[in-house]
């Protein structure tokens, strides 16, 4: 089976941009510095070498994990997609049923997540209870701290914002 990782546009152009900083910028000052490294002789104890050969492994790592989400990467357009009931792209408002505590979430790509600016994504065992629930609906979600129940108070789009400026 495929696997499909729905993004927006903003996630796709935020991985493109790593792919480029780190194949133009990064990798190639590691290769500089295991250029210099081996000039100081002895292997073993070269410590700035060994650093370096580390932090390439760690570059080539998430190069090849960034390919593998670029391919599997689908781009997805939330103001297209229906939103009266939640799903990618949608602002869901929720109130804690026990506290009365309200909380607000976007649902967005795995690699866009941010929950300090409430945004989830949607392989996240939270979106995934809520995703094709409607207002007015009551879930119990279980999370790390136990479950817990919320009334959805609204499903809406809004434009979402991913970066504090």
């Amino acid at each position: 089976m495929e696997k499909i990782e729905p993004m927006t546009l903003f996630g796709y152009n935020k991985l493109q941009a790593e792919v480029k900083d780190l194949k133009n910028v990064k990798r190639p000052a590691v290769v500089k510095a295991i250029e210099e490294a081996l000039e100081h002789g002895d292997l073993k104890e070269n410590s700035e070498y060994h650093a370096a050969k580390e932090q390439q492994k760690h570059i080539d790592m998430r190069l090849a994990e960034l390919a593998e989400l670029i391919s599997s990467s689908k781009i997805v357009d939330p103001t297209e997609l229906e939103h009266s009931r939640v799903s990618f792209g949608s602002t869901v408002t929720l109130c804690d049923v026990e506290s009365d505590e309200e909380f607000t979430y976007t649902i967005v790509g795995g690699c866009e997540s941010n929950p300090d600016m409430g945004l989830i994504s949607f392989n996240s065992p939270m979106a995934k209870q809520l995703l094709g629930r409607e207002e007015g609906d009551d879930v119990k979600i279980n999370l790390p701290s136990g479950t817990k129940e919320f009334e959805i108070i609204e499903v809406r789009y809004q434009e979402i914002v991913f970066e504090c400026h």
